[in-house]
């Protein structure tokens, strides 16, 4: 049979009427059609015709790659000793017999299937087909990878063209994570491939309970743990590891995110499949263990920050933080100024007091603070009710990996009689005559998501609905929870419980539908993501970006459930989570990247990279939305992350240590404070005297009216870091309100670093009746747009 491409190929070619149903052909239905032409065109085309043939000979005699699937049972197995020669046997009764069939052979499978890949032709794989020990034959098929997934979502590809690529995968950089520890065994820390330690690492890898410095390897370079601070605290025994070794799987689950390994296969027991990849993969980790299950205190973190900077780390991730502080009461702020000092890149997360106004913590300007965002890809889980209504739902239950699975019809109960504890399926709170074999209503809040599973299925409870409130509104965090479970938003809430209302016996049942990806709008800003503005720092605009921290898969220790919980007797070597917790190491692996490709760069440059080429529009052209509103740049800062434009942003805002000073004295702090920040005896005043007018060369602009003031004068600088003879020209788009004026309106660089000083004039318009605008203003390369160097803007106005 001839490939039925070809033979559309050919019939287009000579303008043969062709049934497109036609489903194969041979020579003998061509030979046919040339019979009915005149004879000058059948000359003419037989030409062609025998061209035509050759060209199918070649195409039949091409190798290509074939899934040849067998059965477990055939009738040929018993004569081999293995499965190797048994599947040898079948190429050798393919080809000739002076070719070695092994050559042909790239994989014989024994666990996942009965079978092999080879290397075949089509007249191979005709004869193939004939055999009754084979089941089916499948052409190879290039999928694209997909979980976990963020790194893709993110535009990164190992193709030699992309960024990722070409940065080296953040080779030679080192992360250092303060959080709960790590796994050491997690396939994501594997060093195989990976460079040596660098020789300025002066780390150690510490012993302690079920830790020994065997536990360290070239791709996880060290390991420290750190207890005074909480001991002073709870001097009774911590009910976990005594080490750098991780108890509750955060730790794991950050470090693997920004730098680990690529694994192949990996899954939640059959959800995201895919290649799981950090966002650094070729990043040395060293873990600093300041979490314990009663939290993180200051001391500890102080101290692993002190031993991290004197370690050697170029970048520092810290997925932890409170309700925003001054900074001089800040002791990440205060640890990570001097961290900045010695070249290290702190990146921390936002925090998740979201959607509240001014809930941004960690929100130094030396700092990178990062906000959550969303990606397309969704776990379905609807609820269907017995009144024929649909509620989407999301959920991770393991339900034997099969997409469309139902769970039972089962009756529906919601407990909220006046019991909150019920209401919100505490433990212990749920009345077992009440919930047994039903599926049962929990309200999100109090205790957590999984717990609440816990609770429904120590009381009997079948399945279970959890339903957010006005505070989670349509987030859509999902578990893998230990029995049939979906999240429901706050609008399908509201539904279900109507509906609850108003029948005697309320039915329903969960459908589960597996893994979809790209059918939803992403990114959008995460509703728990903390917002601006900045409650202590109002000048300048947190968080700087966002970056995927929704449904995130990374690894997970090996004698832990994916819920965490003592219950859960499950083991995966993956499991998922949502937070800011999960967007920090994102963009601590993004920062590794850069670090590697441009090495002299400063933390302030890394940063300004990744602020100005951040995105504004999602996947559908339109813009990131938070909820169903954009979103403003008090939720997502500058943007969400590209870390391939990043790695090549056009200019750079660059910020040396004493301008963080001298913006410290422009925003009112004392001597006396400053200098519980950085250590420098200064004077304000003198200060303020030689550098009026000063603004701090930030990449994103907040101006704020305050005290009958219309008019602001903000100065910049950018230093070119791409093409020696470069124009730029100046693209505002003024906050409402807002008159905008920038001189010069044209950057002229002619080689590369120089730098060039620009101002910005905001003026006031009468009678304003807002309290709040934003606008952007962008320079843009003269060569069709190469470059576009963003800056958002917001516009505050205060009255006494």
């Amino acid at each position: 049979m001839l490939n039925l491409f070809i033979f559309e190929f050919f019939l287009n070619t000579f303008k043969y009427p062709y049934n497109s149903s036609t489903k194969s052909c041979t020579t003998q239905h061509i030979l046919l059609l040339l019979q009915r032409q005149k004879p000058m065109e059948s000359k003419f085309q037989l030409f062609f015709f025998t061209l035509f043939l050759l060209i199918l000979t070649i195409h039949a005699q091409t190798l290509a790659t074939y899934i040849v699937q067998l059965h477990p049972r055939g009738t040929t197995k018993s004569l081999f000793t293995n499965k190797l020669e048994w599947h040898l046997s079948f190429i050798q009764q393919t080809i000739s017999s002076d070719e070695d069939p092994s050559s042909r052979l790239l994989y014989s499978y024994r666990s996942a299937m009965d079978g092999f890949a080879a290397q075949l032709t089509e007249a191979e794989i005709e004869y193939l087909q004939r055999s009754p020990d084979v089941i089916s034959i499948r052409p190879d098929r290039n999928l694209q990878i997909q979980t976990t997934y963020s790194y893709k979502f993110l535009g990164l590809s190992p193709a030699r063209e992309n960024g990722w690529y070409q940065s080296g995968f953040g080779r030679g950089t080192i992360i250092g994570v303060l959080d709960t520890g790590v796994w050491p065994e997690s396939p994501s820390f594997i060093d195989h491939d990976m460079p040596p330690v660098p020789k300025k690492w002066k780390g150690i890898c510490q012993s302690g309970q079920a830790f020994n410095s065997s536990n360290c390897n070239k791709k996880l370079i060290g390991a420290r743990y750190f207890t005074k601070g909480h001991f002073a605290v709870s001097p009774t025994r911590i009910p976990e590891y005594l080490s750098p070794r991780d108890s509750s799987g955060h730790g794991t689950h950050t470090s693997s995110t920004a730098g680990g390994v690529p694994v192949p296969m990996a899954s939640v027991f059959g959800y995201a499949k895919g290649v799981a990849r950090g966002m650094a993969p070729g990043a040395h980790i060293a873990v600093y263990k300041v979490c314990w299950f009663n939290g993180c205190y200051n001391s500890d973190i102080m101290a692993a920050m002190d031993v991290a900077i004197r370690d050697g780390v170029d970048v520092l991730s810290l997925s932890l933080g409170g309700f925003p502080v001054p900074l001089y009461d800040d002791s990440i702020a205060v640890g990570s100024f001097r961290a900045m000092e010695k070249g290290i890149s702190v990146i921390c997360a936002a925090g998740n007091n979201g959607p509240m106004a001014m809930s941004v913590a960690n929100d130094a300007p030396w700092i990178a603070t990062i906000g959550a965002s969303t990606l397309d890809r969704k776990f379905p889980a609807i609820v269907r009710m017995a009144n024929r209504q649909v509620l989407y739902g999301e959920s991770m239950y393991p339900l034997n990996n099969r997409i469309g699975i139902k769970s039972k019809v089962l009756e529906l109960v919601y407990l909220d009689g006046g019991d909150s504890e019920s209401q919100f399926c505490l433990k212990g709170s749920l009345p077992k005559d009440k919930v047994q074999g039903k599926m049962v209503v929990c309200d999100r809040g109090v205790n957590g998501r999984s717990e609440k599973g816990q609770a429904v299925k120590e009381a009997g409870g079948a399945a279970m609905i959890l339903t957010n409130t006005e505070l989670n509104l349509e987030e859509d965090s999902v578990d893998v929870h230990l029995l049939p479970a979906t999240l429901v938003g706050f609008d399908e809430s509201i539904t279900l419980k109507a509906y609850i209302n108003s029948t005697k016996k309320p039915l329903a049942r969960i459908e589960f539908g597996g893994t979809v990806i790209g059918k939803s709008r992403a990114p959008t800003v995460a509703i728990f993501s903390a917002r601006g503005p900045s409650f202590t720092n109002p000048s300048i605009l947190k968080p700087d970006v966002i970056a995927p921290g929704v449904n995130i898969i990374a690894a997970w220790p090996q004698n832990l459930g994916p819920t965490g919980l003592p219950e859960d007797n499950r083991r995966v070597n993956f499991s998922v989570m949502s937070g800011t917790s999960m967007s920090c190491p994102h963009v601590s692996g993004i920062a590794a990247l850069i670090r590697s490709s441009h090495q002299n760069w400063s933390p302030a440059a890394i940063k300004s990279a990744i602020m100005t080429t951040a995105d504004v529009i999602d996947h559908t052209g339109k813009p990131i939305l938070d909820e169903d509103k954009p979103a403003t740049s008090f939720a997502m800062g500058a943007g969400n992350v590209n870390p391939h434009r990043a790695l090549n942003p056009g200019l750079i805002y660059d910020i040396k240590p004493t301008d963080y000073i001298n913006h410290l004295c422009s925003i009112g702090y004392t001597n006396s404070e400053i200098f519980s920040i950085t250590h420098r005896n200064i004077s304000c005043h003198a200060i303020m005297q030689k550098n009026r007018g000063f603004s701090l060369n930030y990449p994103s602009i907040s101006v704020i009216f305050k005290d009958g003031t219309s008019r602001k004068m903000f100065s910049r600088k950018v230093t070119n870091v791409g093409n020696p003879n470069s124009i730029y020209s100046v693209e505002v788009v003024a906050p409402q309100g807002v008159k905008v004026i920038v001189k010069p309106k044209k950057l002229v660089f002619k080689q590369e670093n120089q730098s060039l000083s620009y101002k910005v004039w905001f003026i006031s318009r009468k009678r304003v009746t807002m309290n709040f605008a934003e606008g952007h203003l962008t320079w843009i390369h003269s060569e069709n747009g190469s470059y576009r160097v963003r800056s958002p803007i917001v516009v505050s106005w205060k009255t006494k």
